[in-house]
């Protein structure tokens, strides 16, 4: 398992990240700007990073170009952002950013992305397919029909997970001759099987739908046995 530092202003951000990192097995570091994750990759030595654009003090391109003009990006950098553009992303692939992930972030493409960082070497930022040289100024431009994160990833984008499966449908059966307790599970982790695969595993869209905050939601998933891990197949965030 790695060791992740995970940047971003917003505290339930953070929270929300390490407690799905941690449960995958990997350490994690938390830090809300720039200077807090200047410190963190002094002391730690991150096997990856995963970096908010959009923080008040220094953003998270500055803090790349930073970290790649003195010689300290020699680690796989994802980028966050709920605010992204072609630009920004393909301006990040040049400065030396893996991949991209957009927010609000689900759970399948988080783990995807976190599990591919870590299997690749860190990037030279060379032209990547899909990208066309500006005038010989050293300066990459997507091509039309990109979406961010394909730009993110040289036109081709993360690899599409195998099709999720149905699961249970709306309407279902339950046997009620047992304990209480014992119905009562049974019928919630049905219906939340049941939201996850309507929703393609996006945390964010299954707590709107059930009216759960989203940590306590991934809490209650745990406490079921819901098996989160049928997100990550295709792999696979």
């Amino acid at each position: 398992m790695a060791t992740i530092l995970v940047v971003d202003d917003e505290m339930g951000i953070r929270a929300l990240l390490s407690e799905i990192l941690t449960d995958e097995g990997h350490s994690v570091e938390l830090a809300e700007n720039a200077a807090q994750a200047r410190a963190a990759r002094e002391r730690m030595r991150p096997d990856l990073v995963l970096l908010d654009i959009w923080m008040p003090d220094v953003d998270g391109i500055t803090l790349l170009k930073e970290w790649g003009a003195t010689g300290l990006l020699n680690m796989p950098v994802v980028m966050m952002s709920g605010h992204g553009t072609i630009d920004t992303a393909v301006e990040a692939t040049k400065f030396g950013a893996m991949a991209f992930l957009e927010k609000p972030i689900t759970l399948q493409k988080l783990l995807r992305a976190v599990e591919q960082a870590l299997a690749r070497a860190v990037p030279k930022a060379p032209p990547a397919p899909g990208m066309s040289p500006v005038a010989g100024n050293g300066i990459f431009r997507a091509e039309p029909g990109l979406t961010v994160e394909a730009a993110m990833t040289g036109g081709m984008g993360l690899p599409m997970p195998m099709p999720v499966e149905l699961g249970p449908q709306s309407e279902q059966s339950f046997d009620l001759d047992r304990p209480l307790r014992e119905a009562r599970d049974a019928f919630e982790k049905s219906y939340f099987e049941f939201h996850l695969a309507r929703e393609n595993g996006s945390m964010t869209r299954v707590a709107e739908k059930t009216g759960l905050e989203r940590t306590h939601l991934y809490r209650k998933l745990k406490q079921l046995g819901v098996d989160l891990s049928r997100n990550k197949r295709g792999t696979l965030a």
